[in-house]
């Protein structure tokens, strides 16, 4: 199975309050699943005939994914939507092959990921009749079987004329298959290396914001999303943060932080059409939280959707952490808004900090040097694990940031952490790219997008 799976994640209807996974969902999580033992928690389905055109006709590029293990689909599926690539799952080759017989994939032929099982007869006979049909996309072969059969089928299908990349050996990882889409130059650019003034970006409208999922490691669910502040430049392409926060004026950070209240209230309204209630977050200093009119902004751009989630303002821990009176006091300000506080990079005032009974904060979320290499590292499991802790005996909600290793994954797992977000997860995508995630994972149920809701956090 894959070496670094996703959680294989889900829009879900439970609403229970508490959740015990299973061994086999534990393994479900740990990209150690089979078929098998996502049946009892997910159903899959074959997607219809208007939900393949639906993503063949959408503008991005696309990527069809044929596996009956579903956690591999999702895995893949996740990269590609997080690549600005839409995809559509199949569980049977036939199936993919009947859709490339109505031809809808027309004018935009896809990338294709084939697995092949212990059989590998039917593969092969679905590869020639692809072949004879003319189909022009990549084709890219994976298995968990030798080498010598992947090249053996890959060498029929470049006989036939396809487009055969070179062969897939299970397990690979999320670089791997980012470099597949590189290499294809599809979906969105890579963000280049480049220094902007962010004053130019707010004045051009160049700035939007991204989401990354926040997952509920227990349940395997969506929990959340956050907000990143990305630049879409004429010249330049996308730029990450680095490239014009660095040296950005106060006056320039409250403009960006007005503006991701704003983005954030709309696109909380977006989500609730499709069914999702999630409460996002915000990164801001503390200095522009503290000087910002919330009540004003909330009020003059507050949605009239029922059940507004809220929001959640992350702040660094070392702004924060040092002036709880000031915490407390913002914190007792945002609260009739329906807007909590989240502490960045928690752990590394731990010794100040443990000393104290409460903080005034909904989620603690661990500093990556914390959370890198726990499921390995003897030295910062424990430590790992006592920042965790201490978050608990705040009564605050564990997050995780910066996963990206399926041990380490199940190791905050099983040292009680609540939340997580990483790109073992899900990169940060736009809006747009995100809705069409949650619909394919719905649709993943059998169900329509509207019918998913997200639990939420006793602590949050």
């Amino acid at each position: 199975m894959l070496k670094e799976s996703s959680l294989a994640w889900q829009p879900d209807d439970a609403t229970r309050d508490t959740f015990t996974p299973s061994s086999a969902q534990v393994r479900a999580m740990t990209g150690k699943a089979t078929t098998d033992s996502m049946a009892s928690d997910i159903i899959a389905a074959s997607p219809d005939d208007a939900a393949t055109r639906q993503a063949a006709s959408s503008g991005a590029a696309c990527c069809c994914v044929v596996d009956d293990d579903l956690s591999v689909r999702q895995f893949l599926s996740l990269i590609m939507h997080g690549a600005g690539v839409d995809t559509v799952e199949f569980e049977e080759l036939r199936d993919f092959r009947a859709a490339v017989e109505r031809n809808d994939f027309s004018g935009r032929p896809p990338l294709v990921f084939i697995d092949i099982a212990l059989d590998a007869s039917p593969v092969i006979d679905n590869i020639v009749q692809l072949g004879q049909k003319g189909f022009k996309g990549p084709v890219q072969l994976m298995s968990l079987r030798g080498a010598a059969v992947l090249e053996h089928v890959n060498a029929i299908g470049k006989q036939y004329g396809l487009t055969m990349l070179p062969v897939l050996k299970k397990p690979f990882d999320t670089g791997t298959v980012v470099k597949i889409i590189r290499d294809l130059k599809i979906g969105a650019p890579p963000a280049v290396a480049a220094r902007i003034d962010l004053e130019d970006a707010l004045k051009n409208n160049w700035v939007e914001f991204w989401y990354q999922p926040k997952i509920d490691l227990r349940r395997k669910q969506l929990a959340g999303a956050e907000a990143y502040a990305r630049v879409r430049h004429p010249q330049h392409g996308i730029l990450a943060p680095v490239a014009f926060l660095p040296g950005a004026q106060d006056a320039d950070l409250t403009k960006l932080a007005i503006l991701a209240l704003k983005c954030a209230i709309r696109t909380g309204e977006d989500f609730s059409q499709i069914g999702l209630n999630l409460r996002l977050s915000i990164n801001m200093p503390a200095r522009v939280l503290q000087a910002l009119p919330m009540a004003d902004i909330i009020r003059d751009n507050r949605v009239t959707m029922e059940n507004w989630p809220g929001l959640l303002i992350d702040v660094p821990e070392s702004e924060l952490a040092s002036d709880l009176p000031l915490a407390r006091e913002i914190a007792n300000k945002l609260a009739p808004l329906n807007i909590k506080l989240a502490l960045d990079d928690f752990g590394r005032s731990c010794s100040s900090l443990a000393r104290l009974k409460d903080l005034p904060f909904a989620e603690l979320k661990l500093d990556r040097t914390f959370v890198n290499d726990c499921g390995v590292d003897r030295i910062n499991a424990p430590l790992c694990k006592t920042v965790i802790d201490l978050a608990h005996s705040f009564r605050s909600a564990a997050v995780a940031v910066g996963i990206e290793k399926a041990a380490d994954a199940q190791a905050l797992i099983s040292m009680g952490c609540d939340f997580g977000l990483g790109h073992l997860l899900g990169q940060p995508m736009p809006g747009d790219r995100f809705i069409s995630l949650i619909k394919q994972r719905a649709q993943s149920q059998g169900r329509p997008a509207g019918d998913a809701s997200v639990p939420t956090s006793q602590r949050a």
